[in-house]
């Protein structure tokens, strides 16, 4: 029997045992609070926040926290809180660094119009 997503996600977390797994953990909560639609899904090793589409994933890397948003590009931006993948004709990206201040609000605000995208059926 395979594992859920969930329970990947929690594994991945937990193997990172540092600032890293704490801030995905940190990360995840607002990205599920944005929207009760939103599933976790576990692809290209990597966890994945969906809702009628992809809506960002996150990956660790060893300097960085990097949340990737699938249609990036086509979303409303006001906070500046795309800060990676910035010359990118569809993702668009944030990282996060070890001690970064997360605006929990303005990173719902992107989650919440990246689910609005999906849901009125901009995906292709």
């Amino acid at each position: 029997m395979s594992a859920l997503p969930a329970e990947l996600i929690d594994a991945r977390i937990q193997a990172l045992g540092d600032w890293r797994g704490a801030l995905l953990a940190r990360l995840r909560g607002v990205i599920l609070a944005a929207d009760p639609g939103i599933v976790e899904e576990w692809k290209w090793n990597t966890p994945v926040w969906s809702c009628q589409g992809i809506v960002c994933t996150g990956e660790s890397y060893k300097k960085t926290v990097k949340l990737t948003f699938a249609h990036g590009a086509a979303l409303p931006d006001p906070a500046r809180v795309f800060n990676a993948s910035l010359d990118g004709k569809v993702r668009r990206a944030v990282d996060f660094a070890e001690q970064a201040v997360v605006d929990e609000d303005a990173l719902t605000a992107l989650v919440q119009a990246a689910v609005a995208f999906n849901r009125a059926g901009r995906v292709k």
